[in-house]
């Protein structure tokens, strides 16, 4: 039966670790010996079971990006997001089409604002038993202004966010242009941490298997508006074209 609603277990929730707010927390990211359910390292990549599975009915796992405690997207060499976005990719793909889940989801948390507990960078890929993501996904909402174009994948700052101001999508039509994508989201990545807003702290990637095509969605985080928190109404900013000319002189 499909859900609606996916279940949080609290109990499990309560014994995370938290050092993205509590520095002093140890990092068990960094503590690979003594890591396990090891699925596939890769250098400094390394796929593995979420030991918190906190979401019931589901398939959780953690790809740790580097062993770089205050590494980022925004800070990593290219041949490395291209490494990792590849790895990514390759095992969300592997879930996909494993046909155990109904659906599977791809994404990466960055900052206090994000949704994440643990500091160290780290992406997820989670199979979801009983519920399919792309329910809730229209085409509209990777709709936007172009900020840059190469062959087979688009950059673009979206007209219609599905939460609300500023969302960037990359929209992948050849995947031989993977790592062209990789290197649009680390942009993305530094211009949401350096130039947004000065007190943007936070990030979220989101990737979405649309048709043929694979996309990624940037979204810098701030307290969620109250408007979308009650009445699901998302705004959209209403200078979007100054953000893009913005971000052209900037990276283009």
């Amino acid at each position: 039966m499909t859900q609606t609603h996916l279940h949080f277990n609290m109990h499990i929730g309560r014994k995370k670790p938290e050092s993205v707010i509590n520095r002093e927390t140890a990092c068990p990211f960094c503590d690979t010996n003594n890591l396990t359910n090891i699925l596939e390292q890769r250098g400094s990549m390394i796929w593995l079971m979420n030991k918190f599975p906190v979401l019931q009915d589901t398939y959780q796992t953690v790809l740790i990006e580097s062993d770089d405690c205050e590494g980022d997207w925004s800070t990593y060499s290219k041949a490395h997001v291209h490494e990792l976005l590849s790895f990514g990719v390759e095992k969300w793909q592997e879930l996909s089409n494993s046909g155990s889940f109904q659906s599977v989801l791809f994404f990466k948390n960055h900052g206090p604002y994000s949704g994440g507990s643990i500091r160290h960078p780290h992406m997820q890929i989670v199979g979801l038993n009983n519920y399919d993501y792309r329910s809730q996904v229209k085409e509209m909402d990777f709709e936007g202004i172009t900020i840059d174009r190469g062959r087979g994948v688009e950059c673009n700052l979206s007209t219609h966010p599905r939460a609300g101001f500023f969302e960037y999508n990359v929209i992948l039509t050849d995947w031989d242009q993977l790592d062209r994508m990789a290197e649009y989201l680390q942009i993305l990545a530094h211009w949401i941490l350096n130039h947004v807003n000065r007190r943007c702290l936070s990030y979220n990637f989101f990737f979405y298997r649309w048709g043929d095509k694979l996309i990624a969605k940037a979204v810098p985080r701030f307290v969620t508006s109250p408007l979308y928190i009650g009445y699901s109404i998302p705004q959209v900013a209403n200078n979007l074209d100054d953000m893009v000319t913005e971000m052209k002189h900037l990276y283009f």
